[in-house]
């Protein structure tokens, strides 16, 4: 029993690195129509699509500048006028503080004018008063008078020369250095 008889020979073939065959060439010219189906048909629209694609994240990047732009320049104009409101606000500021000096300088004035005014009708009314004590002091020191004189003389004088005595009497006693003051 040979063992050789049961199993069909086996055939060794030598395959080199490409072997052209049948198989090959339906394999290619399967590919090139592949490729010419896909370059007909799939990759134009996927290629617009791509392009479009491009185009618009182009037009969104340029929207983006623009927006950016614009909000730097509502930035320095919000600056700006942040500046002149801080500009204005101090002048306000100061023409407040002006006036408030002013105003105060004004009351100052009023209070020393009126503190001056009552000085000056105190004063009046001080010298009025004065004057009145005088007076009275005077017909006092007259009645003093006119009555030692009556009992040193012993006898009463008249008006007129009462009057004449009187006035003499108060006009030297004017003259001293002590009445004066």
């Amino acid at each position: 029993m040979g063992s050789s008889s049961l199993h069909p020979p086996v055939v060794y073939l030598e395959a080199g690195l490409l072997d052209i065959n049948g198989t090959l060439i339906a394999e290619i010219l399967a590919f090139l129509l592949m490729l010419g189906v896909l370059a007909k048909w799939v990759y134009p629209p996927i290629v617009r699509a791509a392009e479009a694609r491009q185009k618009q994240i182009k037009q969104q990047l340029e929207q983006a500048e623009k927006a950016r732009k614009e909000a730097e320049e509502r930035l320095e104009a919000a600056r700006a006028e942040i500046l002149q409101a801080r500009e204005q606000a101090g002048k306000i500021i100061d023409q407040a503080n002006r006036a408030a000096e002013r105003i105060q300088q004004e009351a100052q004035e009023k209070a020393r004018e009126e503190a001056r005014r009552i000085v000056e009708a105190a004063s009046r009314d001080i010298d009025a008063e004065r004057q009145r004590a005088i007076h009275s002091i005077r017909l006092q020191m007259a009645d003093i008078v006119t009555e030692a004189v009556r009992r040193i003389v012993g006898e009463s004088l008249d008006g007129e020369r009462h009057r004449k005595l009187i006035e003499a009497t108060i006009e030297e006693i004017e003259k001293e250095p002590s009445a004066a003051e």
